[in-house]
């Protein structure tokens, strides 16, 4: 994802199935406030930790920490070249920042102190990473070499190596796990999503996410065996089995759909045009659009913190009148709160 900033966690896997609330009462959905944050860069995947309620944001070559109750910045990394998503482990202490740039890294940094520990090579343009508490393993793909790559969380930071990509037969954008060794990855140019089988280290199923195309955001209710894919061409949030590929649902949604999360008994998906779509398990195997919260133009990743059920959305003020990707303007970055009203 060039222009995506959200992250996901293994966290999400763990959050309630979605029939487990009744759509009825999860409408009112909405934005509580504003955190001003500034500073300098564009943005990708945030990523939230639960435990500490803190908030990691990529933005371009330096990776921000942020308190998420008050927007205080806690921490700020240099040195990346084109930073994109970020993966926690809390019981190593360590988090790990992919850097797309150049010949592509994963920057490696202390959780406590936020100082670098050291930087391992990975292929370009290394992009949406998650860790995976099932395979003890980082995985990050890389969308320009087509690849999966993966290495445990205790890796030497000065002189590891990661293991043999995955080649996955297309370009990757963002990828869950459902904590039993199975991979899911979006491959945005194939229009399918590639199964892989974490243990025997290979693709073993492409599933096609039509009648959506383009698929950018996802994630996973592991309980039900459902995805939630964000497609762009068109505009679906597509509901598939993880037991067979089948689509279950697709439902419309936003333009610039980036990412798509499961929290409190409903799925979301974010969009660039300045809209948020929550959907529901109406009727079993049945969803719906019961809501589009209305977010500020540029909030299409988010990140979501499972112990209080807030969704925080990354965007800026842009420059007016700009043609092609719009331009932000400069220190307006902000984040954006979402939360039940």
């Amino acid at each position: 994802m060039r222009t995506k900033n959200l992250v996901l966690t293994m966290s999400l896997a763990l959050l309630p199935p979605l029939s487990s609330v009744p759509a009825q009462s999860q409408t009112n959905w909405g934005v509580t406030k504003t955190l001003p944050i500034g500073g300098q860069g564009s943005w990708d995947y945030l990523t939230v930790d639960p435990a500490t309620h803190r908030l990691f944001v990529p933005r371009s070559t330096h990776t921000m920490i942020i308190d998420a109750d008050s927007g205080k910045t806690l921490g700020d990394i240099p040195g990346q070249k084109n930073a994109h998503g970020v993966a926690i482990v809390p019981e190593a202490n360590r988090g790990f920042i992919s850097d797309g740039g150049g010949d592509g890294a994963i920057i490696i940094f202390d959780l406590k102190t936020y100082a670098t520990l050291g930087k391992i090579t990975a292929q370009p343009d290394a992009d949406g990473i998650i860790y995976d508490a099932s395979v003890n393993r980082v995985l990050v793909v890389s969308g320009d070499g087509g690849t999966l790559m993966s290495f445990k969380p205790d890796i030497d930071p000065a002189t590891g190596k990661i293991e043999a990509p995955i080649e996955l037969g297309g370009k990757p954008e963002f990828l869950a796990s459902d904590g039993s060794g199975k991979l899911y990855i979006n491959l945005v140019d194939k229009d399918n999503v590639a199964v892989v089988d974490f243990k025997a280290r290979k693709v073993i199923a492409h599933w096609p996410v039509s009648p959506g195309g383009s698929p950018v955001g996802m994630s996973i209710d592991t309980k039900n065996h459902r995805l939630f894919i964000g497609c762009r061409k068109p505009q679906k949030l597509i509901v598939m089995s993880t037991n067979d590929g089948k689509v279950i649902s697709d439902l419309p949604i936003g333009a610039g759909v980036d990412a798509t999360v499961a929290n409190s008994g409903q799925a979301f998906a974010s969009c660039r045009d300045g809209s948020l779509a929550v959907a529901s398990e109406t009727s079993p195997g049945k969803f719906e659009i019961v809501q589009t919260v209305k977010t500020p133009t540029g909030a299409r990743t988010m990140g979501v913190d499972p112990t209080t059920h807030t969704i925080y959305l990354p965007t800026a003020e842009f420059e007016p009148g700009t043609t092609g990707r719009p331009v932000p303007k400069p220190n307006t970055f902000m984040i954006v709160v979402v939360a039940q009203q």
